[in-house]
């Protein structure tokens, strides 16, 4: 799956989640995204709910935004570094938890051990109803 299809997807999935919720104030949405929450309300918003398994190893995750406004990608690509690697993904902000994977000829920013996106207060802080709003600079925009 490409990063845009997932993107895309996964911005469904928050969509259907929202129509549900249309009733409940910022602080009863953000509840109700906790992960233990989730993985009994919406068991198929995420494919590591069937294992019970969290993405990022910490207390009170929140699956708000499962994806972080911070990342950001290019399905052609932002660069060729000078030996030849494709930098595909990178963290808009720097997070000194980030790190990249770096294969044969690619480069792909890895966010799993980083939280920013994960707490409560960054949430609510970042809030907006429509997931693509607030997530609206993590692909480049259309020329």
């Amino acid at each position: 799956m490409t990063y845009e299809e997932w993107f895309v997807q996964q911005g469904n999935l928050h969509a259907n989640v929202m129509k549900k919720l249309t009733d409940k104030s910022v602080d009863e949405v953000i509840e109700y995204f906790k992960f233990e929450n989730m993985v009994k309300n919406e068991p198929d918003f995420c494919p590591l709910y069937k294992d019970n398994k969290k993405c990022h190893d910490m207390e009170d995750l929140n699956c708000y935004l499962c994806a972080c406004p911070n990342f950001r990608f290019k399905m052609e690509g932002f660069e060729k570094t000078p030996d030849g690697k494709t930098l595909f993904s990178v963290c808009n902000i720097k997070s000194r938890d980030g790190s990249q994977y770096i294969g044969a000829d690619y480069i792909h920013q890895n966010c799993s051990g980083c939280i920013v996106p994960h707490r409560a207060k960054y949430i609510k802080k970042n809030f907006n109803r429509n997931w693509f709003e607030i997530m609206k600079d993590v692909r480049p925009k259309e020329s």
